[in-house]
């Protein structure tokens, strides 16, 4: 496989299209969602299975559509659901599922309804409830089989890393999921920078990969390597550099 990005993204994207569904505003434009993809409820449930998920009572889940169908299960499992409004512009909601009438956890998993029916929560109000995130998932543009993932280039599962890890909502042990379809697994060696979130467990339409054990980063945001444009339009990486918070190493 090429190993310029935009080509390795482009034999993906060619692949995904015969799975994906359709992004009610983004149809197949790839470079402005995540997919779900034909599969994604067997690899939900496939999930559903693993330890990390069975003890977890607070999971983090990104707003990809791959994962909709998780986020309502986890509510109807009892778990509390922590995510972010697409590219964090709105930032971090919570869904508890003890709060919500259980008619409505379909709708809550979704993105439109997560906001009306969900509860915004600042960074500061995470670390007054004290709260700990027991697993962190996510979709992805495309990853290998050692957990390197190979997104859209945004880097938003990143950031979210290291603002929960900076207040102390996850630590180094927290386990990172990847859902994917097989299409979208590469075979190549990728190099994680310091601050790529490498993903401990793949889960794909057809099978479920334990990756070898690889550090997570402790680096938190790093500011001067931080795209302008992502600090203008994501309040929490605002409300994070005001807090001055030392990153715990």
């Amino acid at each position: 496989m090429p190993s310029h990005k935009s080509d390795v993204r482009a034999n993906v994207w060619a692949q995904l299209i015969k799975v994906a569904r359709p992004d009610s505003r983004f149809h197949f434009n790839f470079a402005e969602f995540i997919a779900d993809f034909e599969g994604s409820s067997e690899a939900t449930f496939r999930f559903k299975r693993e330890p990390s998920y069975i003890e977890s009572e607070v999971l983090f889940i990104t707003p990809d559509n791959c994962l909709e169908e998780l986020r309502y299960e986890a509510l109807k499992d009892g778990k509390i659901v922590l995510m972010t409004t697409y590219g964090i512009y709105r930032g971090f909601w919570m869904l508890d599922p003890s709060e919500i009438d259980p008619q409505r956890y379909e709708y809550a998993s979704t993105l439109d309804g997560m906001e009306k029916v969900g509860k915004h929560v600042t960074l500061k109000r995470l670390m007054e409830m004290n709260i700990h995130v027991d697993v962190m998932i996510t979709g992805t543009g495309a990853i290998n089989k050692k957990g390197i993932r190979f997104g859209k280039g945004h880097g938003f599962f990143d950031c979210e890393w290291a603002m929960l890890y900076t207040i102390g909502c996850i630590n180094k042990s927290t386990p990172a999921v990847a859902f994917v379809h097989d299409c979208q697994l590469l075979e190549q060696e990728l190099q994680p920078e310091i601050f790529d979130t490498v993903c401990d467990i793949v889960v794909t339409n057809t099978q479920t990969i334990e990756t070898d054990s690889v550090p997570k980063p402790y680096c938190g945001i790093l500011w001067d390597l931080l795209d302008p444009q992502m600090y203008e339009s994501i309040p929490p990486l605002q409300e994070l550099k005001a807090m001055n918070l030392c990153v715990l190493k």
